[in-house]
């Protein structure tokens, strides 16, 4: 059998969306920013575990971004007490994790000297992924599991209307790269086929909150700026977190590079004064 769908079970592999086979899994990493797709995607992901029996499985992260050099939390504030709540409400385990050599997402730009752009997306690569795995590889220490690699599924809440590369992706694939001889980890995206009116009546059928920053104009919840953000939505955050916004044009004018290269933060500040 492919290695990459080791962990579907044979109804699954029937259905257009395959699941992975969540009884077979060992630990269920359910990352959580705070956001509405990963409080979809964790209550799926519960549903699932639950009819699997393996609901005590699953354990909940969030990979924080840091606090900048000025103070402020790169992430909207809130966000990993609105996702400790989340997993509270399920009874889960929730664990905050960060980059143990960067206190913050800015500080690595700093380093870098520039911002993250479509193709230079180590924000995520550096500050998520890789903290997450490093997570993984902590549990998969603790596990006890001898004579085959550990079975992990990590649960994310990417969604294809968010760009052409994940509309590409399958709903379940292998982590080649950091699967080895010890582990191998299962990626699943319960909710990559959802849209965005889905993915809001599950929030509501939870009857959990969500972050107050999607009533205050938000239509997505990453990081307070992150580079691939709308504008109207750039715009909302500059309004909405102008000392953020500050700090982020001094650090522009340190580097000599801009947050967008044709859009400097400080454009999106007088877009946002001006729309105020």
């Amino acid at each position: 059998m492919n290695r990459q769908l080791h962990l579907l079970s044979a109804r699954d592999l029937l259905t257009a969306e395959p699941v992975p086979d969540l009884a077979a899994a060992d630990v269920i990493v359910a990352s959580h920013s705070g956001g509405k797709d990963s409080m979809a995607a964790l209550d799926e992901t519960v549903r699932r575990a639950e009819a699997a029996g393996v609901r005590d499985r699953v354990v909940v992260l969030h990979c924080d971004l840091g606090v900048t050099p000025r103070g402020h939390t790169v992430e909207w504030p809130g966000a990993v007490d609105l996702a400790r709540r989340h997993a509270d409400f399920y009874g889960l385990p929730f664990e905050v994790r960060r980059s143990a050599r960067w206190p913050s997402l800015v500080h690595r730009i700093r380093d870098r000297g520039q911002f993250p752009g479509l193709f230079t997306r180590y924000c995520t690569s550096e500050m998520k992924y890789a903290v997450a795995r490093k997570f993984i590889t902590e549990q998969v220490a603790t596990l006890g599991v001898t004579g085959r690699p550990a079975r992990v599924v990590l649960v994310l809440g990417l969604r294809a209307e968010e760009s052409r590369d994940r509309a590409a992706k399958p709903t379940v694939e292998l982590d080649r790269r950091s699967s080895s001889g010890r582990r191998t980890i299962t990626l699943w995206y319960p909710v990559l086929r959802w849209s965005t009116a889905e993915v809001w009546d599950r929030v509501r059928a939870t009857g959990l909150p969500h972050h107050p920053a999607y009533d205050q104009g938000m239509s997505r919840l990453s990081c307070s700026f992150c580079v691939l953000a709308s504008i109207p939505d750039l715009i909302c955050a500059a309004r909405l977190r102008p000392e953020l916004a500050d700090e982020y044009t001094r650090l522009e004018a340190d580097m000599g590079s801009p947050f967008r290269r044709e859009l400097p933060m400080s454009e999106v500040i007088r877009r946002a004064g001006r729309a105020a």
